[in-house]
C-alpha cells in the first residue's frame, strides 16, 4: 500500500499538523486581518504572495470577502447588521456555526462592493484565487497524500478545519462573549489569553477592537503576541513596513492640572481611561452593593451581580428596562449615584464633537475637581491620576 514519499515517527505527523496549521494562522493574521482588513502594515510582494498562495492551497479564502466581512463586523459591531456577533445571534450560533455565517455574508454583494475597497485586483487573483478557490484545497489534498500517504488525508482534515473553529467559531465567539477586558471598547470584545500564541495572537481581541489599526496587538507586559513576532523579522529584513501603532501612555507625575496635552492623551487613550475607572471601583461598588443587600434585601427587583456589570457601561448599551432598575438602585446609595454620574460625565467629554479644545480642557479639569471633592477615596486618586497624562 502506498504510504506517501515521507515516511514519520508517529510524532512527526503531529509536528507537521501543527506546523501546516501554524503557517495558515499566520497567514490570516498577518495578510488578511493586519494588512489587508486594517492596512496596519505594508507586505513586501514576496511573503504577500506566498501567504495569498498558502491561503489558497488551505482555506479557500477570498480576501476581498475575508476583509469586507471583517471590517463590517467592525463597522457595525454588536449590531443587527453585524455578520457574526454573538450577542445578537448567541454565543452557540457562532461557535457552532462560524464558518456558515462567513459563507452567508460573504454572498451578500453590498458588503463587498462597501467594505471590500483596496484588496488584490490582479490577474492572480481574478483568473485563479478568487474564482477557483475550491481547486487550491483539493490540491493540497492531492500533496499531503503524496507526502505521507493515507495520513496525509487526516492532515488536510485537520488543516481543512483549522480556520472555521479557531478563527470563524472561538474568535468571532469566545472572543466577544467570555475572557478579559484591557479597555472598555463600545462593544463585547474581550482578551481570551494573555499568550497568543495559539491563533497567531489573535486571542488578544479586546486589545484590537480597542486599537484595529495598530499592527501589534498585545498591550500588557504579559500578554505576547506572536504575529507581531513574525511581523517584526519580516520588518527587519526589509519584506514589511509597519504604518499603524497603538498609541502609549505617558505620565507625567509633576503636573497637578489638566491642559491640553492631558486632553489628547484622555482621548486617545479614552478605552483605558474608562477601563481604568472600572477597576479602580470595583472595590467600592462591591461595599455598596453588599451594604444595599444587607439593608434593602428584597426591596430591588434585579440581580445585584448585574448592577456592577452595568454601572461600568455607557448609558447608550443599557437597555430602558435596565436603565430603569439601575437607576432604582444607585438613588439608593449616594455613593453608588456619584461615582456612576461621574463615569458618565467622563465619557461626555470626548463625545462632545462641538466643543472646542478650550472648552474641553475646561470641561476636564472640572470634572477632576468634582471628583476630587466626591468623598470617594477611589475616584480621588483616579483623578490625581488622569492629570497627570502626557
Amino acid at each position: 500500500m502506498f504510504s506517501g514519499f515521507i515516511d514519520l515517527p508517529w510524532w512527526g505527523y503531529i509536528v507537521v499538523t501543527l506546523v501546516f496549521t501554524h503557517i495558515t494562522i499566520a497567514s490570516v493574521t498577518i495578510f488578511l486581518h493586519r494588512h489587508q482588513a486594517h492596512r496596519a502594515l505594508e507586505l513586501h510582494a514576496i511573503p504577500s504572495h506566498f501567504f495569498r498562495f498558502w491561503l489558497w492551497l488551505t482555506t479557500g479564502i477570498v480576501t476581498k470577502e475575508w476583509a469586507a466581512i471583517h471590517r463590517k463586523h467592525h463597522a457595525k459591531c454588536e449590531t443587527e447588521e453585524d455578520p457574526h456577533s454573538p450577542v445578537m445571534l448567541g454565543i452557540k450560533k457562532v461557535l457552532l456555526q462560524g464558518a456558515e455565517l462567513y459563507r452567508k455574508e460573504a454572498k451578500n454583494q453590498e458588503t463587498l462592493d462597501k467594505y471590500g475597497h483596496g484588496t488584490p485586483d490582479d490577474s492572480l487573483e481574478n483568473n485563479l484565487y478568487s474564482k477557483h478557490s475550491m481547486l487550491g484545497i483539493a490540491l493540497m489534498l492531492i500533496i499531503n497524500v503524496l507526502l505521507f500517504g493515507p495520513l496525509g488525508l487526516t492532515i488536510w482534515a485537520v488543516q481543512m478545519a483549522w480556520i472555521p473553529i479557531n478563527a470563524a467559531g472561538i474568535v468571532n465567539g469566545a472572543g466577544h462573549y467570555w475572557g478579559y477586558r484591557n479597555f472598555s471598547c463600545a462593544d463585547a470584545s474581550t482578551n481570551l489569553l494573555p499568550w497568543g500564541i495559539f491563533i497567531g495572537g489573535e486571542e488578544l481581541h479586546n486589545n484590537h477592537h480597542a486599537y484595529a489599526s495598530s499592527a501589534k496587538l498585545s498591550n500588557k507586559w504579559y500578554e505576547f503576541d506572536i504575529g507581531w513576532a513574525y511581523i517584526r523579522m519580516l520588518e527587519t529584513v526589509g519584506l514589511a513596513q509597519v504604518k499603524k501603532l497603538a498609541p502609549q501612555l505617558r505620565l507625567n507625575h509633576d503636573k497637578t492640572s489638566c491642559d491640553l496635552e492631558t486632553l489628547h492623551a484622555v482621548i486617545a487613550h479614552r478605552y483605558e481611561v474608562t477601563a481604568k475607572y472600572a477597576k479602580s471601583l470595583k472595590k467600592t461598588y462591591s461595599e455598596e452593593i453588599a451594604k444595599l443587600k444587607l439593608h434593602a434585601s428584597g426591596k430591588f427587583d434585579v440581580d445585584m451581580a448585574r448592577i456592577k456589570h452595568w454601572l461600568h457601561l455607557d448609558e447608550s448599551a443599557l437597555t430602558s428596562q435596565q436603565k430603569t432598575k439601575l437607576g432604582a438602585v444607585i438613588e439608593a446609595s449616594k455613593t453608588l449615584h456619584t461615582a456612576y454620574t461621574l463615569r458618565q460625565e467622563l465619557a461626555a467629554i470626548w463625545q462632545r464633537s462641538a466643543a472646542t479644545k478650550e472648552q474641553l480642557v475646561k470641561q476636564l479639569e472640572d470634572w477632576c475637581h468634582r471628583a476630587d471633592n466626591s468623598g470617594i477615596v477611589a475616584v480621588r486618586e483616579f483623578s490625581q491620576r488622569l492629570r497627570c497624562y502626557a
